[in-house]
């Protein structure tokens, strides 16, 4: 079979994601995939969801820290960000999904958005709630374990 012309070839723009979770949630690519394809039709309907065609190209996520490169039309770049930020929990976790930007190519959309690892954490404990509890701190964020789940906070909290 062969090849479209160049000037027929669909064009496309990559948008790097950031995903952050819980530290113990476990989320994969398929469920991502999903939820994405399950807000971009309940907001954009049918025809706007088949238009922007969101497609999850990579995806990474570890100790509640993620993220993805999602490929989209050009053109369908505004409603696709619509889209990844209708996102709110995926497999029953809650997350906070977040467009980091949008690049031409897969190359210069790693290179300028993406990290190459989750980041620096640390497991440590911390009084909350007239308690020691374990917390995991990452960056200027910590996640603290109660019985009913975990608390986010930030070291101004505990000053």
């Amino acid at each position: 079979m062969k090849h479209l012309p160049k000037h027929i070839r669909p064009r496309w723009r990559y948008l790097a994601v950031g995903i952050e979770s819980t530290p113990e949630a476990e989320i994969d690519r398929g469920a991502f995939q999903r939820e994405l394809w399950y807000a971009a039709g309940n907001l954009l309907g049918d025809p706007g969801s088949a238009e922007a065609d969101l497609t999850v190209y990579s995806f990474s996520f570890a100790d509640g820290h993620g993220e993805a490169i999602v490929r989209v039309r050009r053109g369908e770049t505004d409603p696709a960000r619509a889209a990844v930020a209708c996102v709110s929990a995926i497999d029953g976790e809650p997350v906070g999904v977040f467009v980091r930007g949008i690049s031409g190519t897969v190359r210069a959309c790693e290179e300028r958005y993406l990290r190459s690892g989750a980041g620096d954490f640390e497991q440590r404990h911390v009084v909350f709630a007239d308690a020691t509890r374990q917390a995991v701190s990452r960056d200027e964020a910590i996640e603290i374990s109660m019985p009913s789940g975990f608390v986010s906070a930030t070291e101004l909290d505990f000053e």
